[in-house]
């Protein structure tokens, strides 16, 4: 019989560590992690796909530290077999190919780990678990949809409510109506009376948590007039003609379930945003399909599990790699890459994605997301498109308001303190100037660097005084920095 092994905090199966790297600090919510960690384990971590010298433990480490706060584990943990001499690599590895199987063990072959046989036993928790899982989304099915009976008969309520005020009366019916109603309720009820399982309790805290920061935090600016259905027609009808695979086919039809039908981001398969890739990179596709699909991201933004949707991106970066080339783009397109970004501030998770500092290589030059997030900001910050530089303006506002590590800046303030400083000099209306002046304003609490920018570059902000009460505040803060 087994032992249970309970480990300390910070413990080994083998003793305490020799050493502890300390990665970052994380604010994705608890249950997102664990849809995360369930999609590794059926995509690039099955257990078929364990290699004990090139795909082990700590690269998957290195892949959830991502996720997680866009940090990476030490270059030479993930470098280990490689420090092998290769005689003793090429023995290790035969010695792996190998190995005979045994009873109470996994076989290695050509590096490749293979379960042993299942027993019964397996077969038959494997089967209750299922039914387990279907029975849990029947239910999770069925509360879907009182819950939006529920939303229909509100705002049915709501409107007769508003009518009878209307015409200077309430009715008696109105009441009667609510006690029909409350019949509806009783499942939802009974549900609740049942008590919450530690898990409910557990994503509540997670959501309390995510709302007390979206609530401390400066109101991004978001455009939420983009119609998703509309926009998905228009991809449809872009991509007519344009010779499709039936894997990208299939993606095609996977947005349309999120999208359109407002399915949870489960339904997007692994190959979805290499779908996305060629959309944006093959010449064979219209200018007016990639806008299209840009602008169908705008709208997918907005939804609060989209995150899970850019961590598949992870290893080719194709959407980040895209909008750095934004001064190359038809202006179209510049346009959807800069309102897509806008609305990832909607959600904290998604807009940490667009700050992270871990660095990958584009056209053999190293980027990060914060670097190609800062080339957007300024492109279209000082754009002549009067909606570009709407959006460029929006963007700047959410970046430098966003609450962040100030190591996330130290490489960027300047460049954005820049560009903002320059915009001034065109004496922006009102809404622009307001955005510009709070943006510097945030940048200049960042970096020392910038409130020495502003004295020594200008324009003045003192010049602009007088043009609004908000302006004047955000002029104030700058002026308490730059000596």
């Amino acid at each position: 019989m087994s032992k249970s092994l309970t480990l300390e905090k910070g413990g080994t199966q083998l003793g305490q560590p020799h050493k502890i790297e300390r990665l970052g600090t994380t604010f994705v919510p608890f249950q997102m992690f664990l849809d995360y960690i369930q999609a590794l384990a059926t995509t690039t971590f099955t257990g078929a796909e364990y290699r004990l010298l090139e795909h082990n433990c700590n690269h998957f480490s290195d892949e959830v530290a991502q996720f997680l706060c866009g940090a990476r584990v030490p270059k030479h943990i993930l470098q280990q077999p490689e420090a092998l001499p290769p005689p003793l690599r090429q023995a290790l590895t035969a010695l792996l190919d190998n190995l005979t199987p045994h009873a109470d063990q996994a076989v290695y072959a050509a590096g490749v780990r293979h379960a042993r046989q299942d027993s019964p036993d397996f077969h038959t928790l494997n089967d209750q678990i299922e039914e387990a899982r279907v029975a849990s989304a029947a239910l999770e099915a069925r509360r879907s949809t009182l819950a939006e009976k529920l939303a229909r008969k509100e705002r049915r309520r709501d409107k007769r409510k508003k009518k009878q005020l209307a015409n200077g009366h309430a009715s008696g019916d109105a009441d009667l109506d609510d006690m029909a109603e409350a019949v509806d309720v009783a499942p939802v009820v009974s549900e609740q009376l049942a008590g919450p399982s530690t898990d409910a309790l557990m994503d509540a805290d997670e959501r309390r948590q995510e709302e007390e920061r979206r609530r401390s935090r400066d109101p991004p600016i978001i455009y939420r007039d983009i119609d998703g259905a509309a926009e998905f027609e228009k991809l449809s009808a872009a991509l007519e003609g344009v010779s499709l695979s039936p894997e990208e086919k299939q993606s095609l039809d996977e947005l349309q379930q999120y999208l359109v039908h407002g399915e949870g981001s489960w339904v997007l398969g692994d190959d979805f945003l290499a779908f996305f890739g060629r959309l944006l990179n093959d010449d064979s596709v219209s200018s007016e399909a990639r806008a299209a699909a840009l602008r169908c991201l705008a709208a997918s933004a907005l939804r609060d599990d989209v995150s899970l949707v850019l961590h598949q991106d992870r290893r080719h970066h194709a959407l980040l790699s895209y909008a750095h080339r934004i001064d190359l783009l038809p202006l179209p397109e510049q346009i959807a890459t800069a309102l897509f970004m806008c609305n990832l501030f909607e959600n904290i998770s998604s807009s940490e994605w667009l700050m992270y500092i871990s660095e990958w290589e584009s056209a053999g030059q190293p980027l990060s997301n914060i670097r190609a997030t800062t080339k957007v900001c300024v492109h279209a910050l000082l754009a002549e498109d009067p909606t570009l530089r709407d959006l460029g303006t929006a963007l700047m506002h959410n970046v430098a308001t966003k609450e962040v590590k100030t190591v996330v800046f130290d490489e960027v303030c300047v460049e954005l303190g820049m560009a903002l400083l320059q915009l001034l000099q065109w004496a922006p209306a009102e809404e622009h100037l307001f955005r510009a002046v709070k943006a510097l304003a945030r940048l200049a609490q960042h970096s020392a660097e910038v409130p020495q920018l502003i004295a020594m570059v200008g324009p003045d902000p003192a010049a602009f005084r007088g043009t609004s009460p908000r302006v004047d505040e955000q002029i104030d803060l700058i002026m308490k920095k730059v000596k």
